[in-house]
């Protein structure tokens, strides 16, 4: 496997006519990361999924799959090297899951294709429903015949396209566990999901795309960029002095009253300016019933960067 990025994006663009589809989008992405690409409908999400898996050629920029420079020349071997896995499973549904694992297997002329199938059935816990035909399986099930179909070429690279969309907790929990196996073998996985909690949950880093990028990094480096760290103190009663308690600490740079009797404090170290904050509430004669640090969700920086975006 390459040293080098399992996914580049130098400036990327497509356009169809005059419509932006997404524009001057830049990212390198590393073998065995977990890449979330967010953004609402209509931002080009799935067009740039199809650009990268040579579906549609790219209007300007460039880019590189699977250790590949993205040109025409290159756009067989980049697809042995790749699976996309979109949201809508395509499977023969008269057909059963073996069937449907031939049929592919064949089509991608995948060598010693018994063991293969055998070996991916076992990935995706799906061996002894071998036999059932795909229409009578469960959407969850579905799920996992459409990912060991994604696998059948032992892609370095994987695209995964809403692949919880529609499922329960239980399967979707089941997609998140096989995720994370691939994760540790190396797959290099690009997420696109609405699910902003599974996302937090699973992606190393995240993207988010409304035609251009937004922004790109971790999901605790997002927070801490875009939000104030604070605590939130609640009290029994209203302090008569807060002034006093709060900004003779060390640490505490602001305060406000959020509702009466809870006050939020913007501090530097949340951890270091708790300890400070408790002592000076005693001092006080301060009933504190609690000291929380604030926890901003990675659904907050995205309806930060996007809640008022229009997409082109």
């Amino acid at each position: 496997m390459s040293t080098g990025p399992a996914l580049s994006a130098d400036r990327l663009s497509k356009r169809f006519g005059g419509r932006v589809a997404f524009e001057d989008v830049s990212f390198e992405i590393g073998y065995g990361e977990v890449f979330g690409f967010l953004g609402p409908n209509g931002a080009g999400k799935t067009t740039t999924v199809r650009t990268l898996g040579t579906l549609l050629a790219p209007t300007s920029g460039t880019a590189t799959v699977a250790g590949l420079p993205l040109t025409p020349d290159n756009g067989v071997e980049i697809r042995r090297r790749i699976s996309i896995m979109p949201e809508s499973p395509g499977l023969y549904l008269r057909l059963t899951v073996l069937e449907n694992l031939r049929c592919f297997a064949d089509l991608y002329q995948v060598p010693e294709a018994t063991n293969r199938i055998d070996q991916v059935l076992g990935a995706v816990r799906l061996t002894d429903r071998a036999n059932d035909p795909c229409g009578a399986l469960s959407k969850g099930l579905r799920q996992r015949v459409a990912l060991a179909r994604a696998l059948l070429n032992d892609p370095q690279v994987l695209f995964l396209d809403e692949p919880t969309s529609g499922l329960d907790p239980v399967a979707a929990r089941g997609v998140h566990d096989l995720i994370d196996e691939l994760r540790q073998r190396g797959v290099t996985i690009f997420l696109t999901t609405h699910r902003l909690d599974e996302a937090e949950r699973l992606c190393d880093r995240v993207a988010i795309l409304n035609t251009t990028l937004r922004t790109i990094g971790r999901p605790d480096q997002l927070r801490d960029e875009l939000f104030a760290r604070t605590l939130t103190v609640r009290t029994a009663s209203r302090l008569a002095a807060p002034d006093r308690v709060f900004l003779d600490i060390a640490g505490v740079t602001n305060w406000h009253e959020d509702t009466p009797s809870t006050y939020v404090l913007t501090v530097a170290d949340p951890a270091l300016a708790a300890p400070a904050v408790t002592r000076a509430l005693v001092k006080a004669d301060a009933d504190v019933l609690s000291i929380s640090p604030s926890h901003h969700s990675l659904e907050d920086v995205y309806l930060e960067l996007v809640a008022n975006d229009v997409p082109a």
